[in-house]
């Protein structure tokens, strides 16, 4: 069965919640304008363009803290304060300490996606987007100010922090699904993944320039940057409109019409404004009925489009990226690279580089075949990966296998690719488009809260696991 959207059901992308609006107010939704402006419509404007791009720094705080955290367990400053002593005095960390470390910002993030969507009705868009910025901004405070052996105050850092990461990761796409002209809207809301993966590359680069440094500054100095990007987020949303969907589902007709024409760079009496603003008025009557709560899962094909949205962002989890992003520096000294960091800025490369790919497949080949190919390709990879790990590397002694390490490297950079160009971007895109527009943010937010919720599993066991094998 293929992968179905709202917008095949002949539905624009819009917020959920109740309309507040009275019959006077959508009366003026409908007020005649003056009609036969047929003029080409831009392929993209520089606002909707910059618009896009903007917003989707919240992709690079999640991606940025996914992948500091690899670096900072292999850090000699970052161990000696909150790791253990074994018996021979040296410094590491327990599984369960470095479990908890590395996958309580999951916890975190999972009921942040929860909780932010029925924020996002009462704030707006934009505003919550800043909100949970400020959140995120007190957790990065609480994990800088962690003393020496206050291994707990780092974590429930991260937990408050994950909760702002959280917030983002539901509401940066919702806003560009939202607010983007539909001809670029899919490839606009991938660029949220595309930013995940310049996040992730951005860690990596500033790890591998901080690690030879002495003190806390080896990792302080990634997590300040944190601290810097969520302030540019947070404080630049005042910048930019509210989600024109939004405040035409509130009353602010003329508002959302200026908008909407500005992003599409077209008069406000064009064809496609007057067909968008039509479109969602006749949403919005339908909506107007009374609603009960069994309604989102009762709805004709809901239960199917809920399971569909939150099996898609397991699966995502469970393709097994987050396996190299979160431990990929202790993999790979596993492996025998005498450099761990140096290959962790060459994944991240790839990882960022590829993903460009994946905005042009999103627009100009079907999901699903796309999904299905990518996951194909990246079991290839992965059996390839472990068979060399398996047969031909010396585990013991590692640095007498120089050539398997390297070839490990080389398979996991395909699989990399792989997840890019089809899984990595694919899935938000698929999701914000999934749902009718007044389930669409409690859909959304259980799609995402599963992908948080893997998240946290492979996060956390992930030590036991390797540490068994």
């Amino acid at each position: 069965m293929g992968v179905e959207t709202s917008a095949e059901h002949g539905e624009m992308i819009s917020p959920a919640g109740a309309p507040q609006y009275s019959s006077q107010e959508s009366v003026a939704a409908n007020k005649p304008m003056e009609i036969g402006v047929d003029t080409p419509v831009p392929r993209i404007t520089l606002r909707a363009f910059v618009m896009g791009a903007f917003v989707s720094m919240g992709g690079l705080l999640f991606g940025y803290d996914t992948g500091q955290i690899s670096g900072f367990q292999e850090m000699d400053n970052y161990l000696e304060r909150y790791g253990q002593l074994n018996d021979e005095g040296k410094y590491y960390f327990s599984h369960v300490r470095s479990g908890l470390i590395v996958s309580l910002l999951s916890i975190g993030t999972l009921i942040g996606a929860l909780v932010a969507a029925p924020i996002a009705d009462k704030l707006g868009r934009k505003w919550s987007i800043t909100f949970w910025c400020i959140i995120l901004n007190v957790g990065l405070i609480i994990q800088i100010s962690s003393p020496a052996g206050k291994w707990v105050q780092m974590v429930m850092g991260r937990w408050v922090t994950g909760l702002g990461v959280g917030g983002c990761s539901l509401l940066v796409p919702m806003y560009q699904g939202e607010s983007a002209p539909r001809q670029v809207r899919g490839a606009m809301i991938s660029c949220y993944q595309l930013f995940v993966t310049l996040g992730i590359f951005l860690s990596y680069c500033i790890n591998l320039g901080t690690e030879h440094l002495e003190g806390t500054e080896q990792w302080r100095i990634t997590l300040g940057l944190t601290f810097l990007f969520a302030l540019i987020l947070g404080g630049g949303m005042a910048c930019f409109p509210e989600s024109p969907r939004f405040e035409f589902r509130h009353g602010r007709v003329d508002s959302a019409r200026n908008t909407m024409s500005k992003l599409y760079g077209v008069p406000e009496n064009h064809r496609v404004i007057l067909q968008e603003i039509e479109e969602i008025q006749q949403q919005l009557d339908a909506e107007s009925q009374e609603q009960v709560w069994h309604e989102f899962i009762t709805a004709p094909r809901m239960l199917y489009r809920i399971a569909l949205g939150m099996v898609l962002q397991s699966l995502q989890q469970l393709t097994g990226a987050n396996y190299f992003f979160y431990y990929g520096t202790t993999i790979f000294q596993g492996a025998g690279i005498s450099n761990s960091f140096i290959t962790q800025v060459i994944l991240g490369a790839v990882n960022f580089g590829t993903t460009f790919g994946g905005l042009y497949i999103v627009e100009n080949f079907g999901r699903r075949k796309s999904l299905i190919a990518g996951a194909a390709f990246m079991f290839v990879c992965f059996m390839i990966f472990a068979s060399i790990g398996h047969f031909m590397l010396d585990v013991q002694n590692p640095e007498n296998t120089p050539g398997p390490g390297k070839g490990m490297v080389v398979v996991a950079c395909f699989f990399i690719t792989a997840y890019a160009m089809t899984w990595g971007p694919m899935i938000w895109a698929i999701c914000a488009e999934l749902f009718p527009s007044k389930y669409r943010a409690k859909g959304m937010a259980l799609a995402t809260a599963s992908n948080w919720l893997w998240n946290f599993l492979i996060g956390f066991f992930t030590p036991f696991i390797t540490g068994a094998i």
